[in-house]
C-alpha cells in the first residue's frame, strides 16, 4: 500500500533502537527522509547506516537527549520543517511511588509530557501553514491500565494525552493530525530488562517468567518493533487524515475492554 508520504520529512525521537527504530524504519520504507535520534552515538550511527542500506532514503542522525532544550534544538536544526513528528522518550525507571522525590517527579513529567508538547509547539505552525502534518506520540498501555511501579510514567503520559485532546481539534481542518500509540508488551530492551526482576520477585527461573508473561497476553506473544512501526507509518499516511485525537492500543488483547 502506497502511504502517500514519499518525499516527506520526519523527525523520530529516541529512535536508535526499540519502538522508535521501528517507526523510523517504517517511515523510511514509505519514502520519507528521516531524522533519527539517540544518546549512544555508536548505536545511533549503526541504526542510521542500517536504515540507509535497507531503504536508500536520506537518514540524518542527531545524537542528543531530546529532553533537553539543546537536544530539541539540534533535532529542529537538522529538520526545520518536518512533515511528520514521532514523539518518543524513555520512561522513568520502575519505582514505588513512595520513593519518588520532587526532582524525580519533575524529570518524569519533563521527559514524557513537557518535551513532546514543546516539540509540537515548534513544528505545528509550519505544518498547519503547509497543509500537512502528522504527529504521533508513543505513550503506553499504562495510560489505560495501571502498572505497579510505573505511576510516574503513567501520569505524565496520561497528562500528555489529555493536553493534546483539545489541541488536535484546533488544527484538524488544516490536515494536521495528532494521535497516540499505546504499546503493551513489546520485545524491546526495556521489556527484557524486567524479566530478571520479575523472576526474582516470583522466585522462578527467568525463562519461566518470560513464558508466564507471554501466556498472560491473549496473542500469546510479545509485539515486534516492526509491526509497531508499520502502525505508526499508517497514522502518518495521507490516508489517515481523518483520524485525529485517537489512542491506538497495540497490546495483543492484554487490556480487557469492550470500547
Amino acid at each position: 500500500m502506497d502511504l502517500g508520504i514519499s518525499g516527506k520529512k520526519a523527525i523520530v525521537c529516541a529512535s536508535s533502537r526499540g519502538l522508535g527504530r521501528g517507526c523510523a524504519t517504517a517511515l523510511a520504507e514509505a519514502g520519507c527522509a528521516v531524522v533519527i535520534n539517540g544518546r549512544d552515538k555508536a548505536v545511533l550511527a549503526a541504526t542510521a547506516e542500517a536504515i540507509r542500506a535497507a531503504t536508500g532514503v536520506t537518514v540524518t542522525a542527531v545524537a542528543a537527549d531530546v529532553s533537553t532544550a539543546e537536544g530539541r534544538a539540534a533535532l529542529l536544526e537538522a529538520c526545520p520543517a518536518p512533515d511528520i513528528l514521532v514523539n518518543n522518550n524513555a520512561g522513568p525507571p520502575r519505582r514505588d511511588y513512595t520513593e519518588l522525590d520532587r526532582e524525580a517527579m519533575i524529570a518524569g513529567v519533563i521527559a514524557n509530557m513537557i518535551t513532546p508538547i514543546e516539540l509540537i509547539q515548534a513544528v505545528m505552525p509550519g505544518m498547519a501553514e503547509r497543509g500537512f502534518g502528522r504527529i504521533v506520540n508513543i505513550t503506553s498501555l499504562s495510560v489505560y491500565m495501571p502498572i505497579e511501579g510505573l505511576d510516574l510514567s503513567s501520569g505524565a503520559r496520561a497528562g500528555l494525552t489529555a493536553f493534546l485532546a483539545g489541541v488536535c481539534r484546533t488544527v484538524a481542518d488544516r490536515n494536521v493530525t495528532i494521535n497516540n500509540i499505546l504499546p503493551g508488551k513489546f520485545d524491546t530492551d526495556r521489556l527484557r530488562g524486567g524479566f530478571e526482576r520479575g523472576a526474582k520477585a516470583a522466585g522462578i527461573p527467568v525463562e519461566q517468567e518470560v513464558a508466564r508473561q507471554k501466556q498472560a497476553i491473549p496473542a500469546k506473544r510479545f509485539g515486534t518493533s516492526e509491526e509497531f512501526g508499520q502502525a505508526c507509518a499508517f497514522l502518518c499516511s495521507a490516508q489517515a487524515g481523518y483520524i485525529t485525537g485517537q489512542n491506538l492500543l497495540l497490546d495483543g488483547g492484554l487490556f480487557p475492554s469492550g470500547f
